[in-house]
């Protein structure tokens, strides 16, 4: 059976930036996906939708490595959420707890909104 490499690339819609992964997240592959997140903090890029419809399998360095992107993600004032899990990941995710913590969306359109969304609520607040 051959396995997928795996990838991250990055696509904008306004302020959200969305990550496709796909592949295999384990302890070899972590780094392109914090070097990814970390471009994009540094470059003030806060709204951040993880689509992991093409991720295949993660192992508990995978799981470990979006724990700490969400907390960096957290961190620097913005929000990581996630989109298209397959029941494999859906169910590591459950199993970890990790689900929890990183909101899950049906689809790619409702998860940029709710992004867009959260974005103007807190300009909002920040001007009052």
């Amino acid at each position: 059976m051959q396995r997928s490499p795996f990838s991250v690339s990055i696509r904008q819609s306004g302020s959200v930036s969305l990550l496709d992964l796909s592949g295999r997240l384990t302890s070899f592959e972590m780094g392109a996906l914090h070097e990814a997140i970390a471009r994009l903090l540094k470059e003030g890029r806060k709204n951040i939708l993880l689509n992991l419809s093409g991720l295949e399998y993660l192992d508990s360095s995978g799981i470990g490595e979006l724990a700490r992107n969400y907390v960096s993600v957290a961190k620097g004032g913005g929000q990581m959420i996630v989109v298209g899990l397959s029941p494999k990941v859906e169910e590591i995710l459950k199993v970890t707890q990790l689900y929890r913590v990183v909101p899950e969306f049906p689809s790619e359109e409702e998860a940029v909104e709710s992004l867009l969304n959260s974005g103007d609520k807190r300009k909002s607040k920040a001007a009052k």
